[in-house]
Protein backbone atom coordinates (compact mmCIF):
# COMPACT_ATOMS: atom_id res chain seq x y z
CA UNK A 1 0.00 0.00 0.00
CA UNK A 2 2.96 2.82 0.08
CA UNK A 3 1.93 3.46 -3.47
CA UNK A 4 -1.00 4.75 -1.86
CA UNK A 5 1.97 7.60 0.00
CA UNK A 6 2.09 9.40 -3.31
CA UNK A 7 -1.47 10.48 -2.97
CA UNK A 8 -2.26 10.93 0.25
CA UNK A 9 1.04 12.89 0.72
CA UNK A 10 0.52 14.34 -2.83
CA UNK A 11 -2.53 15.70 -4.05
CA UNK A 12 -4.51 15.23 -0.58
CA UNK A 13 -2.24 16.89 1.58
CA UNK A 14 -1.77 19.19 -0.78
CA UNK A 15 -5.65 20.09 -1.22
CA UNK A 16 -6.03 20.01 3.21
CA UNK A 17 -2.65 22.58 3.12
CA UNK A 18 -4.47 24.77 0.68
CA UNK A 19 -7.14 24.91 2.63
CA UNK A 20 -5.89 25.28 5.76
CA UNK A 21 -4.19 28.41 4.40
CA UNK A 22 -6.75 29.76 2.32
CA UNK A 23 -8.71 29.79 5.63
CA UNK A 24 -5.98 31.12 7.65
CA UNK A 25 -5.08 34.27 5.42
CA UNK A 26 -3.47 37.45 7.08
CA UNK A 27 -3.40 35.33 9.90
CA UNK A 28 -0.71 32.75 8.79
CA UNK A 29 2.21 33.06 10.47
CA UNK A 30 4.56 34.36 8.71
CA UNK A 31 7.54 31.86 9.75
CA UNK A 32 5.14 28.86 8.44
CA UNK A 33 4.72 31.23 5.40
CA UNK A 34 8.05 31.89 4.65
CA UNK A 35 9.10 28.33 4.81
CA UNK A 36 6.07 26.14 3.31
CA UNK A 37 4.19 29.03 1.50
CA UNK A 38 6.15 28.43 -1.69
CA UNK A 39 5.89 24.62 -1.44
CA UNK A 40 1.79 24.46 -1.64
CA UNK A 41 0.89 28.11 -3.05
CA UNK A 42 3.49 29.11 -5.08
CA UNK A 43 6.13 31.57 -5.35
CA UNK A 44 4.09 34.71 -5.27
CA UNK A 45 2.49 33.58 -1.50
CA UNK A 46 0.06 36.64 -1.41
CA UNK A 47 -1.62 35.73 -5.03
CA UNK A 48 -1.30 32.20 -3.66
CA UNK A 49 -3.47 33.01 0.19
CA UNK A 50 -6.09 35.12 -1.79
CA UNK A 51 -6.83 32.78 -4.65
CA UNK A 52 -6.83 29.82 -2.29
CA UNK A 53 -9.05 31.91 0.04
CA UNK A 54 -11.69 32.45 -2.76
CA UNK A 55 -11.94 29.28 -3.68
CA UNK A 56 -12.41 27.94 -0.46
CA UNK A 57 -15.65 26.59 -0.92
CA UNK A 58 -14.18 24.47 -4.01
CA UNK A 59 -11.34 23.18 -1.82
CA UNK A 60 -13.85 22.23 0.87
CA UNK A 61 -15.94 20.27 -1.34
CA UNK A 62 -12.63 18.59 -3.34
CA UNK A 63 -11.65 17.46 0.59
CA UNK A 64 -15.53 16.23 1.39
CA UNK A 65 -15.12 13.62 -1.81
CA UNK A 66 -12.02 11.65 -0.31
CA UNK A 67 -13.19 11.46 3.58
CA UNK A 68 -16.86 10.19 1.87
CA UNK A 69 -14.80 7.12 0.37
CA UNK A 70 -12.86 6.47 3.68
CA UNK A 71 -16.31 6.72 5.45
CA UNK A 72 -17.93 4.23 3.14
CA UNK A 73 -14.73 1.89 3.52
CA UNK A 74 -15.59 1.84 7.18
CA UNK A 75 -19.39 1.53 7.17
CA UNK A 76 -19.23 -2.11 7.44
CA UNK A 77 -17.49 -1.68 10.97
CA UNK A 78 -14.26 -2.73 10.52
CA UNK A 79 -11.75 -1.72 13.00
CA UNK A 80 -8.98 -0.18 10.76
CA UNK A 81 -9.11 0.02 6.59
CA UNK A 82 -7.94 -2.83 5.49
CA UNK A 83 -9.85 -4.82 8.20
CA UNK A 84 -8.92 -5.75 12.01
CA UNK A 85 -5.33 -4.92 12.24
CA UNK A 86 -3.89 -1.67 11.13
CA UNK A 87 -1.59 -0.91 8.13
CA UNK A 88 0.35 2.08 6.53
CA UNK A 89 -2.38 3.03 4.95
CA UNK A 90 -4.41 3.72 8.23
CA UNK A 91 -1.60 6.18 8.73
CA UNK A 92 -1.05 7.82 5.23
CA UNK A 93 -4.72 8.98 6.08
CA UNK A 94 -4.68 9.54 9.82
CA UNK A 95 -1.95 12.70 9.49
CA UNK A 96 -4.39 14.16 7.07
CA UNK A 97 -7.40 13.92 9.08
CA UNK A 98 -4.98 15.15 12.30
CA UNK A 99 -3.84 18.04 10.34
CA UNK A 100 -7.65 18.96 9.22
CA UNK A 101 -8.74 18.91 12.54
CA UNK A 102 -6.32 20.61 14.18
CA UNK A 103 -5.25 23.00 12.10
CA UNK A 104 -8.40 24.41 10.26
CA UNK A 105 -11.66 25.51 12.82
CA UNK A 106 -13.84 24.43 10.32
CA UNK A 107 -12.37 20.73 10.51
CA UNK A 108 -13.95 18.90 13.73
CA UNK A 109 -17.75 20.04 11.94
CA UNK A 110 -16.90 18.80 8.74
CA UNK A 111 -15.26 15.37 10.15
CA UNK A 112 -18.21 15.08 12.06
CA UNK A 113 -20.20 14.57 8.94
CA UNK A 114 -18.45 11.06 8.44
CA UNK A 115 -19.34 9.00 11.83
CA UNK A 116 -17.33 5.88 10.76
CA UNK A 117 -14.52 7.80 9.88
CA UNK A 118 -14.48 9.64 13.47
CA UNK A 119 -14.70 6.52 14.66
CA UNK A 120 -11.66 5.16 12.90
CA UNK A 121 -9.30 8.24 13.82
CA UNK A 122 -10.41 7.85 17.28
CA UNK A 123 -9.35 4.02 17.10
CA UNK A 124 -5.77 5.38 15.26
CA UNK A 125 -5.06 7.73 17.50
CA UNK A 126 -5.47 5.20 20.51
CA UNK A 127 -2.27 3.22 19.20
CA UNK A 128 -0.13 6.21 20.54
CA UNK A 129 3.09 7.11 19.66
CA UNK A 130 5.02 4.72 21.34
CA UNK A 131 7.95 5.37 23.55
CA UNK A 132 9.78 8.55 23.63
CA UNK A 133 12.98 10.06 25.31
CA UNK A 134 14.46 13.81 24.78
CA UNK A 135 17.29 14.27 23.47
CA UNK A 136 19.34 17.98 22.91
CA UNK A 137 20.27 19.19 19.14
CA UNK A 138 24.24 19.09 20.42
CA UNK A 139 23.57 15.42 21.61
CA UNK A 140 22.38 14.60 18.61
CA UNK A 141 24.86 15.95 16.47
CA UNK A 142 27.71 14.40 18.65
CA UNK A 143 26.38 11.17 18.67
CA UNK A 144 26.02 11.03 14.54
CA UNK A 145 29.44 12.54 14.71
CA UNK A 146 30.51 9.33 16.57
CA UNK A 147 28.65 6.63 14.17
CA UNK A 148 29.75 5.18 10.83
CA UNK A 149 27.12 6.07 8.23
CA UNK A 150 25.73 2.47 6.82
CA UNK A 151 24.65 2.06 3.11
CA UNK A 152 24.80 -0.32 -0.02
CA UNK A 153 26.83 0.60 -2.64
CA UNK A 154 25.64 -0.15 -6.33
CA UNK A 155 23.62 0.59 -9.78
CA UNK A 156 20.76 -1.65 -10.29
CA UNK A 157 20.63 -2.56 -13.74
CA UNK A 158 18.87 -0.84 -17.02
CA UNK A 159 19.20 2.68 -14.63
CA UNK A 160 17.46 4.55 -17.24
CA UNK A 161 19.57 7.72 -16.52
CA UNK A 162 23.11 6.00 -16.54
CA UNK A 163 24.17 6.39 -12.93
CA UNK A 164 27.38 5.31 -11.90
CA UNK A 165 28.48 5.08 -8.11
CA UNK A 166 30.94 7.85 -7.08
CA UNK A 167 29.27 10.16 -9.85
CA UNK A 168 29.04 13.50 -8.96
CA UNK A 169 24.96 14.29 -8.48
CA UNK A 170 22.73 16.74 -7.13
CA UNK A 171 18.90 15.91 -5.93
CA UNK A 172 16.01 17.82 -5.49
CA UNK A 173 12.34 17.31 -5.57
CA UNK A 174 10.63 17.47 -8.54
CA UNK A 175 8.62 20.99 -6.91
CA UNK A 176 9.84 24.04 -6.75
CA UNK A 177 9.15 24.23 -3.31
CA UNK A 178 12.46 26.91 -2.81
CA UNK A 179 14.26 23.80 -1.38
CA UNK A 180 17.79 23.75 -1.47
CA UNK A 181 19.40 20.58 -3.41
CA UNK A 182 20.99 17.83 -1.96
CA UNK A 183 25.04 17.65 -3.64
CA UNK A 184 27.14 14.94 -3.28
CA UNK A 185 28.72 11.40 -4.97
CA UNK A 186 26.14 8.40 -5.56
CA UNK A 187 26.45 5.92 -3.63
CA UNK A 188 23.52 3.87 -4.68
CA UNK A 189 20.91 3.89 -6.82
CA UNK A 190 17.77 1.34 -7.59
CA UNK A 191 14.05 1.83 -8.79
CA UNK A 192 12.64 2.61 -5.54
CA UNK A 193 15.98 4.61 -3.40
CA UNK A 194 18.64 6.46 -4.59
CA UNK A 195 21.64 7.42 -2.05
CA UNK A 196 24.11 10.17 -1.64
CA UNK A 197 27.20 10.29 0.15
CA UNK A 198 28.31 14.30 1.33
CA UNK A 199 30.43 15.44 3.64
CA UNK A 200 29.32 18.00 6.32
CA UNK A 201 31.51 20.13 8.19
CA UNK A 202 30.32 19.54 11.92
CA UNK A 203 29.24 15.40 11.52
CA UNK A 204 31.59 14.43 8.91
CA UNK A 205 30.60 12.04 6.33
CA UNK A 206 26.60 11.52 5.77
CA UNK A 207 24.80 9.56 3.52
CA UNK A 208 21.67 10.90 2.39
CA UNK A 209 18.80 8.70 1.07
CA UNK A 210 15.79 9.72 -0.89
CA UNK A 211 12.88 8.12 -2.61
CA UNK A 212 13.50 8.04 -6.09
CA UNK A 213 9.64 8.84 -6.92
CA UNK A 214 8.96 12.50 -6.71
CA UNK A 215 12.48 13.56 -6.53
CA UNK A 216 14.90 14.48 -9.90
CA UNK A 217 18.62 13.74 -9.95
CA UNK A 218 20.69 15.40 -11.93
CA UNK A 219 24.81 15.05 -12.95
CA UNK A 220 26.62 18.16 -11.16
Amino acid sequence: MWCLSRWTDGALFDLAVKLVLGSAGDNLPKDFAEDRGRLYLGENLAEGLKRANAQLPHLVAQMRAPLAWVDDQLKDGRTFLLGPAAAAIDAQIYYVVWFIRGRWEGGPSMLSEFPNLVRWEDTVRAIGHGATSSMSPEDAIARAKGLEPIAETGVAPNDPQGLTVGAPVTVHTDVDGGEQPVAGALRFANAETIVVERNAGDIGTLFVDFPRAGYRVERS
